[in-house]
């Protein structure tokens, strides 16, 4: 343990895999469901035997997405523990077939409290001094967000906080802006192209980071990378690569930037 970095790495939407429960039920195929993940993060941030926690889920974030708050109550919001919509309003479910209430108790209590509870257990502040919560993010905003049409950074950095990594009027930040300055030039260095990295826009934190650092104190970071870093681009010719090895690649880049975060937030 005392070898691992003290951070806890927690990938929400890497999984893949609908409940069987559900699987006749959805209007979306395996593949939508891959697309509609943070495809290939379980590879990216699998950092299990490097740091002190480590915590993913083989369960698509359509069907129970862990990164959105217990209330309102599902279904109320298309967008929540259990969505309705794609964020590019797609419906999830065939006609008369969304999940009731009963149904859905099952999944919440099988899968979305479990890993809050696992998270919880694991920020002991004597082994974790950070966590991060990583996802991937389209290239472009899609329809219905914020940014739609516009392109994205490669590395974009969240602490609820604003674009300069200060906090907001009426919000706590869930980690220092001099952390996130400092993983931020990190990235930088790794990622060198003018306007690589990016803080709180257009993603600044989901339910997970804010929730468990007021619960906890202990710092959060949302890291978001572009999927152009290592999905293939249709409109080039193949490199000989494979997205599995490319999103392998990526990860030894990204443990190289947690790495040097950590011997400067040592200095």
């Amino acid at each position: 343990m005392n070898s691992h970095l003290p951070f806890l790495i927690s990938v929400p939407h890497g999984g893949i895999d609908a409940i069987e429960s559900v699987r006749s039920r959805l209007l979306l195929s395996d593949q939508d469901l891959i697309w509609y993940s943070d495809p290939l993060t379980r590879i990216i941030f699998r950092f299990e035997n490097r740091v002190a926690a480590y915590i993913d889920t083989p369960v698509s974030r359509m069907i129970v997405d862990l990164n959105r708050p217990p209330l309102p109550v599902p279904l109320q919001d298309p967008d929540g523990i259990i969505k309705t919509k794609t964020f590019d309003n797609r419906d999830i479910y065939r006609p008369g077939e969304v999940p009731d209430l009963h149904l859905i108790h099952k999944m919440v209590l099988s899968h979305y409290f479990p890993y809050h509870q696992k998270i919880d257990e694991y920020l002991d502040p004597s082994l974790i001094q950070i966590a991060f919560d990583c996802h991937s993010m389209l290239p472009t905003g899609s329809v219905n967000q914020i940014d739609a049409g516009k392109p994205r950074p490669l590395i974009c950095l969240g602490n609820n906080g604003d674009c300069q990594g200060d906090e907001r009027e009426g919000t706590l930040a869930t980690c220092s802006t001099e952390w996130i300055h400092l993983l931020a030039e990190c990235f930088r260095e790794e990622f060198p192209s003018e306007d690589a990295v990016t803080l709180n826009k257009p993603f600044s934190g989901g339910f997970i980071s804010n929730a468990h650092f007021w619960r906890r104190g202990i710092p959060w970071i949302q890291i978001e990378v572009n999927r152009i870093l290592y999905e293939p681009d249709p409109a080039s010719p193949g490199s000989g690569t494979t997205i599995e090895e490319r999103a392998i690649l990526l990860r030894e880049r990204i443990w190289s930037v947690l790495c040097l975060f950590f011997q400067r937030i040592q200095e």
